[in-house]
């Protein structure tokens, strides 16, 4: 798929994926620099080498892949029983955002390389070969989706929309169709988004510059804190643990199972294959929430917002910003998202995919003491006593997600 390192430790994660991991995860050190054979060329954040991605610092198989405007797709997390989605695998940058009622969404991003057909004979946990691969399950559009859009030049892929939703979003396609392998919703055959993304092709204004911004480099920077793991409790029914592998040097996601206490290793139904994501991005933005499931989220012509990068297996402290610099005021177009250090100066990534997290203002970072996921008797209980155990220098991270309040 798109690792750059895909051991047989990996098929081993796989046919084992609902065995819980080891209680102690190896907590990364300083990482060795790459050897010659994995070197991935630093790229970015203005120049790609040819036929590289510059969402991913990555090269694509073919380079008239990237000639189509990226797809933004609607993926329902919600309820557990839609779990695993089809084609997350193949998806280079996944937002994920809160919607209410404790539950999160997806807006999950193909630019590149579109899902395949599983490869016959390799290990498939999950028995789901299809001739004609589907993404999905597709659910609603939501207000945040249309900055996305924006920044990344792209369009909509939903199930339709709230009337008052609909009418601010711009770009979309809505898709009302099931495929028998693609539980609890709606879902897209990988043909037929081709076909809608060369229809916008001609509408959506794409440059070459128009997706850059982001440095990509295989060395990781310095000064980073060590991080093995990485808990993210939405509610207490939606919690999300990023587990890092340095034999695949990428996060392996779990969530759990609506019950908090049963958390199950998160894969794409497509291929079988574990969610592997080398950047995991914790993004400060603003959250304006109207209604009980009605909220939007400021991404748009922000100066310097902050940011929190795990990769390598370590953490580190960054800005973002979407304000308009020179392409943007030449172009009146819009780039994506980019990424500095406290200096300004543009902030690597590893190169791969990565997974975002659109948080709240002010959700706090620490660490606690090492816990695993297999000891849990009690949900609510486990909850309160993970976050009031604090413990610097463990690798253990929390993000303290708040749900937003109603504003009036």
């Amino acid at each position: 798929m798109r690792r750059l390192l895909f051991s047989i430790a990996a098929l081993i994660f796989l046919l084992a994926n609902l065995v819980f991991p080891p209680a102690t995860p190896v907590i990364a050190g300083s990482p060795e620099p790459p050897s010659d054979e994995t070197l991935v060329e630093a790229s970015g954040p203005l120049i790609y080498p040819a036929g590289v991605n510059p969402l991913t610092g990555l090269p694509e198989a073919s380079a008239d892949d990237l000639l189509l405007p990226p797809a933004l797709v609607s993926i329902s997390t919600f309820p557990p029983s839609v779990r695993p989605q089809s084609g997350l695998s193949y998806s280079p940058w996944v937002f994920e955002l809160f919607i209410g009622e404790g539950m999160s969404r997806y807006l999950a991003m193909f630019y590149g390389s579109y899902p395949q057909t599983a490869v016959e004979g390799k290990p498939n946990a999950l028995d789901s070969v299809d001739d004609s691969p589907s993404i999905g399950p597709i659910r609603s559009g939501r207000l945040p989706y249309e900055s996305v859009r924006k920044l990344y030049n792209g369009f909509l892929i939903m199930a339709s929309a709230y009337s008052t939703v609909a009418a601010r979003l711009s770009d979309y396609s809505n898709i009302f169709g099931t495929d028998d392998d693609v539980k609890g919703g709606n879902s897209v055959k990988v043909a037929d988004l081709r076909g809608i993304a060369a229809s916008y092709r001609g509408k959506i204004k794409m440059t070459a510059e128009g997706l850059s911004g982001m440095r990509f480099d295989p060395q990781p920077p310095v000064n980073g804190l060590p991080a093995a793991q990485v808990w993210y409790p939405v509610a207490v029914l939606n919690q999300v643990v990023w587990l890092y592998d340095p034999a695949l040097g990428a996060y392996t996601r779990w969530q759990d199972n609506g019950d908090g206490m049963t958390f199950i290793q998160a894969v794409d139904k497509l291929n079988g294959e574990p969610l592997t994501y080398e950047n995991v991005l914790i993004l400060y933005a603003a959250h304006h929430r109207t209604a009980e499931t009605l909220l939007d989220i400021d991404l748009m012509y922000v100066d310097k917002g902050e940011a929190v990068l795990f990769r390598d297996g370590q953490k580190y402290d960054l800005f973002w910003t979407t304000r308009s610099e020179d392409y943007e005021q030449t172009t009146g177009l819009l780039r994506p998202i980019r990424f500095m250090d406290s200096n300004g100066n543009p902030f690597p990534f590893k190169p791969g995919q990565t997974w975002v997290h659109l948080t709240p203002i002010g959700a706090p970072v620490y660490e606690t003491a090492p816990w695993s996921m297999a000891e849990i008797k009690d949900a609510q209980v486990s909850w309160r006593d993970h976050k009031r155990s604090r413990q610097e220098g463990s690798g253990y991270w929390t993000v303290e997600f708040y749900q937003p309040a109603i504003e009036p």
